[in-house]
């Protein structure tokens, strides 16, 4: 979102301000605006904010993809990890893909890093779409969601 002086006299100055909303984001993030100007030298110019947005808990990835042929298992990992000085605990709330993919939630590093481990089971389905939502003692994100997508092709057709 941006806010601008509307009319900046020749020789004078203005203020834009770029407002970035880091929702959704972890790690370094880059955002640009174009402004447009009637200068015949400089018709255009482009804005650029880098910054860091810090998290209260980091995951590596919040997509999990299977694809391939379904009569043999598929595994992804996701990592995730503390960023606060207090130790994290997670907990499962809420599998929504029973029956098609397992997961196993691995402590690598005492109340700072697990590794979540999920694994296809064959020849259950073609195509699916879930999630699997952990609850963390952290106020500052409660509930992280992991998304997880399949697709197959049945290897017998």
């Amino acid at each position: 979102m941006a806010q601008f002086d509307r009319v900046i006299p020749p020789g004078g100055e203005g203020k834009i301000t770029l407002k970035v909303h880091t929702k959704g984001y972890q790690g370094t993030v880059q955002k640009s605006a174009r402004v447009r100007t009637n200068d015949p030298n400089h018709k255009q110019l482009l804005l650029r904010v880098k910054g860091t947005v810090k998290v209260a808990v980091h995951v590596s990835t919040r997509y999990i993809h299977f694809h391939g042929n379904d009569d043999q298992p598929l595994t992804r990992e996701t990592e995730v990890r503390a960023e606060l000085e207090r130790p994290l605990e997670l907990t499962p709330l809420e599998f929504t893909l029973d029956g098609k993919v397992t997961y196993a939630i691995e402590e690598i590093e005492k109340g700072r890093k697990y590794r979540i481990r999920f694994t296809t089971v064959p020849g259950t389905a073609l195509d699916y779409r879930g999630q699997l939502k952990l609850e963390t003692n952290y106020p500052e994100k409660p509930e992280i969601t992991i998304y997880i997508a399949g697709r197959f092709r049945n290897k017998s057709k």
